[in-house]
């Protein structure tokens, strides 16, 4: 009986024994969760393996992502332990155990998080780069690439960590060797795991070349176009417009003598319809233009220009004649842009010899009339208290109600071409854009220029048409040289010489004619105007049908002529015409009316044409031009109207200064 207590006593320490044991053993052999700090990571993560692969949870093989030790710590994140970014990770033990819920590394907000902190703490001056780094994940969030991928919605068209190798991820110091290896790395990022195609036209470009045989790094690669973060559909307009202003960061020449022609006017307001640098030059394929690959090549030139210029749409058909036209042509270089230097510099001649005679008179003038005035001399002509009843009460009639008219609707179409045409001139300018704006793109306002400049012309040659026709009915009366002809004679020349000794106190004011000098000169003015403004204006609206008998370099000086004549005429409308029929002295306060109500008060015409009215009195026909003065209203309609074209006429003026100071324009 006690031998069997014993035997079972000793049966049971040898199974607790056994089963301790086994316990024990089962203990030692169970996997350690280790602490999860880099250098274990390293340990199955380490980059000198080479490549690494695992068996998945289904059983295949797949890769295992490694780290080079050495790289890591001079990256950015060097001083960053993994689980910082790998949060889902928690157990070493392979395969990786992750926490349900818990997102991926999110490179993007990561940073933004922490530049918050920084912000919060006050450290934004000491860590100025994360600033920029916010403000780069800020435009990649607007941008292109993060945009669903249309193959799969559920994933982004490209992360941070496609483009930027997280663990290896520096940007070298400026002017140092390795920035200069880094730039040149680019093109690859980019097209080898997403844009081949591109990759492969720009390595054999003339960028490309640049780039990997002679490793310029001033050569153009995938950034310095698209830009890095803030990259958006290059099928869209703000693309395009932003493309063409990065090839000009590099070909500033280039960009600014484009911005000069049509093609680049609208582009610099905004608008992305007209010819880009690449829609003539290509994008990643580009060659230079002796090459027979390259888009400008002379066999290719004109089979380029007729994408756009089609015969389709509202563009029609590009002829040979296009082909001599210069984009580029520039103002200064006479050897090679002979035609456009001696252009320019005639224009510039005559805007230079018309500005200093007419204001040198103008400033003259005010001043003599204002020293009179003071003297007591003359007085303003809108005073009428002291005039008898029968001068008080009687006008003269100057101009009938078909050339008010007249003057009134080329008034009106000259300012509408000047704002729409100024708008192109001066088209970096701010003022320009909202005015582009307001007409809803330059198609439209150039539609306007157009019905403005045809109603201008139409009223220009109606009045050719019927001051011949007087002249053939007054033929044998007509007298070219008299004093009703707007033909310059002698007495021009002595009334402006007189005129100028006035000025200066040696001589008393000339008695002008029916016509004054200054009169007859914006009267001529208009022909010479209408010759070359309208005669250029001409040949840029229908380039297809001149190019058929013209040279490609007419359409270079017409461009110059155009705008330069179109700046000297605006100019002088609202400096010299203002002044001598509103704001001298005698004049004020303006607006004088004459050519809305077509009569001046008696007083007002004796002063101002004196020798016509000597003429008239002395031959006895002064009774035949007298009228009633207008009446009260009509005198303060024509007032409105004249205020509101002045008005508009000084903004106008002021916008050109705007753009002329500013160094916009040409």
């Amino acid at each position: 009986m006690h031998r069997g207590k014993l035997a079972t006593w000793a049966a049971a320490i040898c199974l607790a024994a056994g089963i301790g044991g086994a316990a024990a053993a089962v203990k030692d052999t169970a996997p350690v969760a280790q602490k999860l700090d880099n250098a274990t990571c390293q340990t199955c993560h380490d980059g000198k393996k080479g490549k690494l692969q695992m068996l998945a949870s289904n059983g295949e093989k797949r890769g295992v992502k490694t780290v080079t030790a050495d790289k890591y710590a001079k990256s950015v994140h060097a001083r960053m332990e993994c689980i910082a970014c790998h949060k889902e990770i928690t157990d070493s033990v392979t395969p990786h155990q992750k926490v349900a819920g818990v997102p991926k590394a999110e490179c993007a907000q990561c940073h933004l998080d922490l530049w918050e902190t920084t912000k919060k703490d006050n450290q934004s001056a000491q860590k100025p780069r994360l600033g920029i780094v916010a403000e780069n994940v800020a435009a990649y969030k607007k941008s292109f690439h993060a945009k669903p991928d249309k193959d799969d919605p559920t994933k982004l068209m490209a992360i941070c960590s496609d483009c930027h190798d997280v663990h290896t991820f520096d940007v070298p110091p400026r002017g140092t060797a390795e920035r200069k290896e880094w730039h040149l790395t680019v093109p690859n990022v980019c097209g080898d795991k997403c844009h081949t195609d591109h990759l492969e036209d720009w390595t054999g470009s003339i960028h490309g070349k640049e780039a990997i045989e002679k490793k310029n790094l001033k050569t153009a690669v995938c950034s310095d176009c698209h830009t890095t973060h803030d990259i958006i559909g290059s099928s869209s307009d703000k693309a395009k417009l932003a493309i063409t202003a990065s090839c000009g960061d590099c070909h500033k020449e280039a960009l600014a003598s484009y911005k000069a022609s049509y093609h680049g006017q609208v582009n610099t307001l905004g608008y992305a319809y007209t010819a880009k640098c690449f829609d003539c030059h290509g994008s990643h394929a580009m060659q230079p233009s002796k090459d027979p690959a390259s888009k400008l090549h002379p066999k290719n030139r004109l089979k380029t220009c007729q994408k756009c210029h089609s015969g389709k749409k509202d563009l029609p058909l590009a002829t040979e004649g296009f082909l001599s036209f210069s984009p580029h042509g520039t103002s200064d270089n006479f050897a090679k842009y002979p035609e456009i230097w001696l252009t320019t510099k005639f224009m510039i001649a005559l805007l230079i010899g018309v500005f200093i005679f007419f204001w040198a008179h103008s400033i003259l003038w005010w001043y003599r009339e204002y020293k009179d005035r003071q003297a007591g001399k003359t007085a303003p002509h809108i005073r009428t208290d002291d005039l008898p009843p029968e001068a008080a009460t009687k006008h003269v009639r100057r101009f009938g109600p078909v050339w008010r008219l007249a003057h009134l609707l080329f008034a009106i179409s000259v300012m509408i071409l000047v704002l729409t045409g100024m708008s192109a001139f001066y088209a970096e300018t701010g003022w320009a854009k909202a005015v582009m704006a307001a007409f809803g793109s330059p198609k439209t306002a150039g539609l306007v220029h157009r019905v403005a400049a045809f109603t201008m012309l139409g009223i220009f040659f109606l009045h050719l048409i019927a001051v011949s026709v007087n002249i053939l009915r007054n033929w044998k009366d007509f007298k070219f040289f008299g004093p009703d002809s707007f033909v310059p004679n002698w007495k021009d020349m002595y009334d402006m010489i007189d005129m100028f000794k006035w000025f200066v106190g040696k001589g008393p004011r000339p008695a002008i004619e029916r016509w004054s000098y200054w009169e007859k000169f914006d009267y001529w003015a208009v022909f010479w105007g209408m010759a070359i403004i309208g005669g250029s204006g001409m040949m840029l609206a229908y380039p297809h049908i001149v190019a058929k008998y013209a040279p490609g370099w007419v359409f270079n000086v017409a461009m110059v002529v155009h705008g330069e004549e179109a700046f000297l005429a605006a100019v002088f409308l609202f400096t010299v015409h203002f002044f001598n029929n509103h704001f001298r002295p005698d004049k004020l306060p303006p607006p004088d009316v004459v050519m809305f109500t077509g009569t001046q008060s008696l007083q007002e015409f004796r002063h101002e044409h004196a020798a016509q009215y000597r003429r008239l009195v002395e031959t006895g026909q002064l009774e035949k031009y007298l009228v009633d003065a207008p009446s009260r209203p009509f005198t303060l309609g024509s007032k409105i109207l004249g205020l509101v074209l002045i008005a508009f006429g000084l903004s106008m003026l002021l916008m050109i200064a705007i753009g002329f100071f500013g160094g916009a324009g040409h």
